[in-house]
């Protein structure tokens, strides 16, 4: 019966990485490092010594999702564009993690969350005594805004589909459904950059953001005209990077969910409306573990 059990994972080994916030420009040092069962993901800031420092990867701390996903503590202490290492980590299953920054923006990297997995495949994962639990979607829910809508809807695995459209025929309507799993994620998911177009760019930086943007770190469109010469990863890596985000976004529940997300035109905000919405009424949903283990606690009940 034991091993019917999912358990609950973390790192193997504490990993580094370096690089610059896509939006501040500032440099931040970065630590992954293994955490205790039932810990969850912890940003703690190193660079912050006058207040608590400690930010709980939570919906409920989420204060800010323009170009990003924001969290910030009680003492109003904040990291930046959390998204893409968030994806990483619920992509490939690593539930428990202290992710030590000493800057205010998590490193952009190469725009994508490939830097992430190779950084946590490195550091390989350790499988805890505990049960990993699940947030077992129990009706639909949905958020609207405008044209953008998001829908959490029960189903038995965990499973994405994806929908953007765009006036750019370079980008144009772009779906992607999948199943979240390891290699899915890492595959067909990770490598998908963060996009943007240049006169949307030229604004940030005018107004303070996007300092740390470049071709290094982002696919930026000039009209049709794909500015990056390498080209794309993907020819649908648009709504390849809206999924991961997507991924990152939920992952902010506290937990992985079993259920279909489905979405038009979806964004940081459109999802963590979503994710607050299904965490609000707890009639939404209900805690439960693999398949497996819920019949092996059945059994056990029955005296089996």
């Amino acid at each position: 019966m034991d091993n019917a059990l999912e358990r609950q994972t973390t790192l193997a080994a504490s990993v580094s990485c370096a690089g610059i916030g896509v939006h501040s420009g500032a440099p931040a040092n970065v630590t992954l490092r293994p955490a205790r069962a039932d810990h969850g993901v912890l940003f703690v800031r190193r660079d912050v010594s006058d207040r608590p420092n400690a930010i709980a990867a939570h919906v409920a701390n989420v204060t800010a999702t323009t170009l990003g996903t924001t969290l910030t503590n009680e003492d109003g202490v904040s990291v930046a564009t959390v998204e893409h290492l968030l994806a990483a980590l619920r992509g490939l299953g690593v539930d428990n993690v202290i992710v030590e920054i000493d800057g205010p923006e998590a490193p952009i990297l190469d725009g994508s969350s490939a830097d992430w997995v190779e950084l946590i495949t490195c550091a390989g994962q350790r499988t805890l005594t505990a049960p990993r639990r699940r947030i077992v979607i129990l009706k639909p829910v949905e958020v609207v805004s405008g044209a953008k809508r998001a829908r959490l809807e029960p189903h038995e695995s965990c499973v994405f589909d994806v929908t953007i459209d765009f006036a750019q025929a370079s980008i144009g309507r772009q779906r992607m459904e999948f199943e979240l799993t390891p290699d899915t994620f890492a595959n067909d998911i990770a490598d998908a950059r963060t996009f943007g177009f240049l006169h949307e760019v030229e604004a940030m930086q005018a107004a303070g953001l996007g300092r740390g943007g470049s071709l290094e770190n982002a696919v930026v469109l000039d009209g049709e005209t794909i500015m990056n010469p390498e080209g794309l990863r993907f020819a649908d890596e648009f709504v390849r990077h809206k999924a991961l985000d997507v991924v990152g976004d939920l992952a902010l529940a506290g937990a992985p969910i079993q259920g279909r997300y489905v979405a038009e035109q979806p964004g940081h905000a459109l999802n963590i409306a979503l994710t607050r919405a299904l965490m609000a009424d707890r009639s939404n949903w209900k805690w439960g573990l693999s398949h497996d283990a819920d019949q092996a606690l059945e059994l056990v009940a029955a005296g089996v």
